[in-house]
């Protein structure tokens, strides 16, 4: 099991710092394909829940968003909770970097979001009262500890999402634990800064009981819960499952060989792509 712990770490620390290497172009371009993908999955949720009227299987249909997000290697804000914070504090990365990270990709899945929300409920008029029926939830639980609890959970869920595919090697299981915990957040519901904003949006722009100052007030509780709940409740104990002496092994690795490798990785994709 320690074994299998640390080479899930190295992973994570790797990943981590590839991601922290990015321009904030790069970082924002990858936040908006981010929310893009998402809100396929809003758009699945929608649908199904309209014809069916089943939010258990809305729930499920809520998956095509997640895998997509797997298979394009795009980026939700809560993913970066993990693999940055294990190159941090190994000393590949600084807590400026990481900031830069979290903004940039979460004002990039909002603003994804956003758009192929208005998009989606223009094209898709049938979907209007399901929209508000979703996105009214958040709105309703206000600024309170159940709201604060939901965001706590969403936050443990989307890290432990991470963790699990980090310690996959192939794309079968990366895909099962995507999918799993996308229907847990939207059956339970949790609250997920992301998913919740793309659930308000859809009903904002079809004439919802709330406005935005809603929806903002919404977006920061759920952050903050998120935070919490992904750094402190899971990463941290995540790291502590590492023995002492793994952990210091990495913190000694220098910061070049790690930029070297995944150099030489990214070389061969780059020259796949060029011929």
């Amino acid at each position: 099991m320690a074994e299998t712990v640390t080479t899930t770490f190295h992973s994570a620390v790797d990943e981590g710092r590839r991601r922290l290497r990015r321009t904030p172009r790069e970082v924002l371009a990858t936040g908006v394909v981010g929310g893009l993908d998402l809100g396929i999955g809003v758009i699945a949720l929608l649908v199904v829940h309209h014809a069916t009227g089943s939010k258990m299987l809305a729930a499920l249909a809520f998956g095509i968003g997640f895998i997509a997000l797997v298979l394009a290697n795009s980026e939700l804000f809560t993913e970066n909770f993990l693999v940055p914070i294990a190159a941090l504090v190994t000393g590949k990365a600084t807590g400026g970097q990481v900031a830069r990270l979290w903004v940039g990709t979460l004002v990039g899945n909002l603003l994804g979001g956003w758009l192929v929300m208005a998009i989606a409920m223009s094209a898709l008029p049938d979907l209007h009262a399901d929209a508000r029926e979703f996105g009214i939830f958040y709105a309703e639980l206000g600024i309170t500890w159940e709201a604060f609890a939901l965001a706590l959970l969403g936050g443990v869920a989307i890290t432990l999402m991470t963790w699990m595919e980090r310690g996959a090697a192939t794309v079968g299981p990366k895909l099962v634990a995507a999918v799993s915990i996308a229907f847990v957040l939207v059956a339970a519901p949790l609250n997920h800064s992301v998913v919740g904003s793309l659930e308000m949006f859809a009903a904002l722009q079809t004439g919802a009981p709330f406005g935005y100052a809603d929806w903002l007030g919404a977006l920061g509780l759920a952050v903050a819960g998120n935070v919490v709940g992904g750094v402190g409740l899971v990463t941290v104990l995540r790291l502590a499952q590492l023995p002492p002496d793994r952990l210091e092994e990495e913190r000694q690795r220098p910061v070049e060989e790690v930029d070297d490798r995944l150099d030489a990785e990214d070389e061969p994709a780059s020259d796949s792509a060029e011929s």
